[in-house]
Order: C-alpha cells, then structure tokens, then sequence
C-alpha cells in the first residue's frame, strides 16, 4: 500500500479469459462487488474498449442511494482492465457533498497465466483525485475489500 494507491495480488483457480470475460461485462459487477455497495449497473453490457462507459448503482451509510459512472481506461483483452468512476452525475448531490468533486480513482485489473489459473492484481488507486475534500476520504475501500473481490471473481467466473 502506498499513500495514494492499494494493490492486491493473489492466485486463483480460474482462467484469464474466463475472469476478462466476467470483467468486461459490467451487468456481473454485482457478484465480484467485495465492499457491498453496488446496487446494480445500467448502461454497456459489455466492455469493449477504453473510452466505453457504464453506470453503477451505489448505496453507502454517507450518501445513500447513488450512482458512478465509470468510464474504461485500460483494455487489453483477458490480460488488462480498469474503469475510473465519478459521481453521476457530476453536479450531483451537492446537499450532500457541496462542492466536491467525486472522480479521479480507478480500478485495475491484471491478469496473469499461471499454471491451470491466474495470478490476478488489482490496483485501487486515487493517485489523480485533485480535490482536496475529496482526498480526505481515501482510501474508502480496505486491502481485505480488494481481496475479496478477487475471490468473489474467480468464484463468478467459473
């Protein structure tokens, strides 16, 4: 972990493709979510580039029901996928959050043959928040909330 980012790296029982398939299609987000926030997702049934973009719907003790839109800022097919997030929309909420500015974090996923599996790194970074109220409130998700989402992965893939 370093100040501004949180990796997690581990070997799972599921293949590369397998894992991007699940990855890149943000309708089975639900299933690998470790925080439990993550109501639901509208938009792209599938992922197809960097550029592409997909709404999730979220719900936490601070905001309540709200939405992300994330847009995808790394795709190499069953080896690489990342997605930024920013509220949504991004003048929203602000009887909640004021003037703060929600984006400037991502999620990344590295996946790596070994062996009959894959060794599966997931980055969470917040390196780009340049919002100083919004910097206060990294990270929001724990080393154990990453871990668990590669587990729930590779279970879902399957």
């Amino acid at each position: 972990m370093s100040d501004t980012s949180i990796t997690v790296s581990k070997s799972v029982d599921a293949t590369p493709e397998q894992l991007f398939a699940l990855l890149s299609t943000p309708s089975r987000h639900q299933e690998i979510d470790g925080a439990g926030m993550l109501r639901g997702v509208e938009g792209a049934e599938k992922v197809t580039g960097v550029g592409d973009q997909f709404v999730m719907n979220m719900n936490n003790d601070a905001l309540g029901d709200y939405q992300m839109k994330n847009t995808v800022t790394s795709y190499e097919e069953n080896r690489k996928i990342g997605w930024a997030p920013q509220i949504h929309p991004i003048d929203g909420y602000k009887d909640k959050l004021g003037d703060v500015q929600v984006k400037g974090h991502s999620y990344t996923w590295e996946l790596e043959p070994e062996g009959s599996g894959t060794k599966v790194t997931q980055v969470y970074d917040w390196s780009a928040v340049t919002d100083e109220g919004f910097k206060g409130f990294f990270p929001m998700l724990t080393e154990q909330q990453l871990s668990d989402s590669i587990d729930n992965a590779a279970r879902a893939a399957k």
